[in-house]
């Protein structure tokens, strides 16, 4: 016999590779990427909440209400924004953005790690499952310190949000700084808990019973929202396998979730149908769709952006139109504010003083001169003629009316002008009910 022969009988199986990166790969990029943003975006001075001012910051600016582009623009953008993706995207956001997931795949992990692949210590309803291998205490004790660990680094991230990033590193390296609330640590404490109980025992039993997202997606959920597909024409070639169902993480039948609505849309049944699969050098059986059409079918690509374009059609015009205004809101935002009102407390009397309130409304030093026109200086005196900030804030200077005007009305206007070249006017009519003695 020759060799070519003998060759010839050597069985030879050709493996099919997962065309593409596996949904697990992208799915961890997202969610990494998601994480770093949730840190960027305090940090950098994106967004932010000033407690004491009680307002918004948005790139180092205060919003108030009164700035109603910025305000309104904002919330165009993200409610259209968000509509799309509930109606197009459905639970997807829950599976590649949502933090409660990312943290519950990383504690899951080391649990499986520490305590066995098939480990359960979450509070499903079920009993506790712990390898017998594996139940030490030493196992216990680093998970617990993990889990901890993790729980001291997240809790921060809320804390950022309403604190400069310099507050929060005095915070953390125990340094003393005026800005930071006495009860900072206890909130601390209670976000801590917060996540330490969460990613421990609740987990995905969260994402099933729990999460308000799901009832918010539901009212825009149709047809055409993304979701799995089950290749029902090949079921010979899982009639005996759960593989896809092992993956998940939810515990859900992926061959038909049209009886859940707990699906997060993953991707890890995917991978591992097309991970099976391939060892026969066939696809996998599960797909995304938009719609009832399943992949390999006629028409499918063309009817997936037919009907995301649907969608887009008018969502995408409100989206541009709210950041429209959100740009034009800050073209014309006003760093300052200037009113002027009554000082006095008691009622049915003459007025003779009145509060100067100038707010700077930008994170940093300033100066703004004030002057009063339609008065002689000797009919009035202004507490200071220039307010002073370190950063943002408001101070309020005292005007009072000398009591040796005439009987009658007269108009008058403080003005206001700061090193930056911003300028106001603010009119007062002024009454004097009787002559001076």
């Amino acid at each position: 016999m020759s060799s070519n022969d003998s060759l010839s009988k050597i069985p030879i199986s050709v493996e099919v590779p997962v065309s593409g990166i596996p949904f697990h790969t992208r799915r961890r990029f997202t969610q990494s990427l998601f994480l770093f943003l949730l840190i960027i975006i305090p940090v950098s001075g994106l967004l932010r909440i000033d407690l004491v001012a009680g307002a918004f910051v948005v790139l180092d600016r205060q919003i108030w209400w009164s700035d109603f582009f910025l305000v309104f623009g904002l919330w165009m953008s993200l409610a259209s924004g968000m509509v799309l993706i509930y109606s197009t995207l459905g639970t997807a956001f829950c599976g590649w953005v949502c933090p409660q997931n990312i943290l519950s795949d990383l504690a899951n992990k080391w649990t499986y790690k520490l305590l066995g692949k098939r480990a359960d210590v979450s509070i499903a309803g079920e009993k506790m499952k712990v390898a017998a291998s594996k139940n030490r205490w030493t196992n216990w004790l680093i998970l617990s310190l993990l889990l901890l660990a993790m729980s001291l680094l997240m809790a921060l991230i809320p804390l950022l949000y309403f604190y400069p990033p310099e507050v929060i590193w005095s915070f953390i390296t125990f340094r003393d700084d005026e800005r930071l609330a006495s009860s900072l640590h206890y909130i601390y404490a209670i976000f801590v808990l917060v996540v330490l109980v969460d990613i421990s025992f609740i987990k995905q039993y969260w994402c099933r019973f729990m999460c308000v997202y799901k009832v918010w997606q539901h009212g825009f959920k149709t047809a055409n929202t993304l979701r799995l597909s089950y290749d029902a024409s090949r079921s010979d070639s899982c009639e005996k396998c759960n593989y896809c169902s092992t993956a998940c993480s939810l515990n859900l039948d992926p061959r038909n979730t049209d009886m859940y609505d707990t699906c997060i849309n993953c991707g890890d049944c995917i991978d591992a149908c097309n991970h099976l699969q391939a060892k026969n050098s066939l696809p996998g059986l599960l797909s995304f769709t938009h719609g009832a059409s399943g992949q390999g079918q006629p028409g499918f690509l063309k009817r997936n952006l037919a009907s995301m374009s649907e969608r887009m059609r008018w969502t995408i015009p409100f989206s541009a139109l709210g950041i429209g205004m959100f740009v034009w809101g800050l073209i014309d935002y006003q760093y300052y504010h200037l009113s002027v009102y009554r000082a006095d407390t008691m009622h049915a009397t003459e007025i003779s003083d009145y509060r100067v309130a100038i707010s700077n409304k930008l994170y940093r030093n300033a100066e703004v001169s004030v002057s009063v026109e339609g008065l002689s200086e000797n009919d009035y005196l202004l507490s200071d003629k220039t307010a002073r900030f370190d950063t943002a804030g408001r101070v309020d200077l005292n005007l009072h009316i000398k009591p040796n005007l005439k009987k009658g009305l007269y108009s008058f206007l403080v003005h206001v002008e700061s090193m930056d070249g911003w300028k106001d006017v603010y009119r007062v009519q002024h009454f004097v009910g009787k002559d001076p003695t």
